[in-house]
Formats: C-alpha cells, structure tokens, sequence
C-alpha cells in the first residue's frame, strides 16, 4: 500500500449539517472515512482556506444570489454563501473526523480572486497546489477520492488526478453531492468518461 494515498476532500463544518453550505448528510460518511483513514498508510487532507471577501461569494458581488453563475477571468464560476472563511468554527474539520494521521493538509481557495475546487489545481486549471509533485516524489501513483460534495471538489479532484497521471479512485459511499442543477449526474458522467473508476460498498 505504501503507493497508495487516502485524499480527503474538504470535510469541514461548513459542508456539514448546519454549516454554512451543508451538503445534505455531509456527516453521514465520517465514521466510513475514519475507517478508511485507519486502514490507509498515506493520507492527505484538503481544507477550503477562503479570506473573508473572496471572489466566489455572492456577498462579494451587489445583488447576486448564492448558486447563482457569473463570468470570471479564469471562466464561469458559481457563487456560494460565505464559507470556510480562515480560521472560522466553520472552516475547521468536522470534529468527528480523525484527521491527526494525515501527513498532508492542502489548504485551497485562500487567494482572494479565485476559488479552488480540485486538491491539484486553482478553478483556472493551470495553477497547482503542490499536491501532484507532493505524491510523485513520495512514489504514490495511486490515488482514492473521498469527502465532500461529490459533484465540485472531490469530482474536479478527481479528473485532474487522472489528468496528471495517477490511478484514480472515488468511494461514492464515502461522498456526498450538492446537486445544483443536475451537476451529480453531470459530474458522474464526465469522472467515467475520464477513467475514474467509481466505487460504491453499499451496492456491492
């Protein structure tokens, strides 16, 4: 296993019930990844790190609605309730979740002007976290994509690990989405497309 990493995405509070953008059962999936983190020997944690005003909130932009879409430098992004901001209860990892064997912590969307969905990339695809040469250096070429929201940044994480060359691995039983607007299905589709390999325990 020693080529195999554990990626936990962004199980904080605020992805949680009553957080500020809580993905419905968002806590449901602690004790299974708490499981998996157990039996893993490399884990690594993301954690959404926003400066209170960043570009992705919808309270940054007179008269936008959260979930609502608008066009940035970098594309189209989707603007979300204040969340995650740094330092906050609710950017804190869900207080359930036994995160202290992780070796890695990659903090991400803590530049103001653009959100970070994926643990390899900025939302403009080509500024990287450090996460991809993190794993090559440590002989991990294997990777498995747990935590929260299915459908944003375990999904995006996801394709980019399989775009930078590592065999890739998403537990669903082990996600949950969001699914605004169909983006579920949606972001399904294209991880399947893509040669992610999509697990799910409970079905088998």
């Amino acid at each position: 296993m020693a080529d195999q990493a554990l990626v936990v995405i962004d199980l904080q509070n605020d992805f949680c019930p009553g957080g500020a953008l809580a993905v419905t059962g968002g806590d449901e999936i602690v004790p299974l990844v708490n499981d998996m983190i157990r039996r893993t020997d490399h884990v690594v944690l993301t954690q959404d790190w926003h400066p209170a005003g960043h570009s992705s909130f919808a309270s940054s932009h007179p008269g936008a609605q959260p979930f609502t879409m608008i066009e940035m430098p970098y594309g189209q992004q989707t603007l979300w309730p204040d969340h995650c901001i740094q330092g906050s209860l609710g950017s804190d990892f869900h207080s359930g979740l036994a995160w202290t064997k992780a070796e890695l912590v990659i903090r991400k969307g803590f530049r103001p002007d653009i959100d970070s969905y994926s643990a390899f990339f900025e939302n403009d695809h080509t500024t990287p976290t450090g996460l991809g040469g993190y794993l090559r250096e440590r002989g991990i070429d294997t990777v498995t994509l747990v935590g929260l929201a299915t459908d944003f940044c375990v999904g995006f994480s996801a394709l980019d690990a399989v775009s930078q060359g590592f065999r890739t691995t998403v537990r669903l039983d082990a996600c949950r989405g969001i699914d605004l607007n169909g983006s579920l299905d949606a972001m399904l589709q294209r991880m399947r497309d893509a040669g992610v390999t999509l697990e799910d325990q409970l079905s088998d």
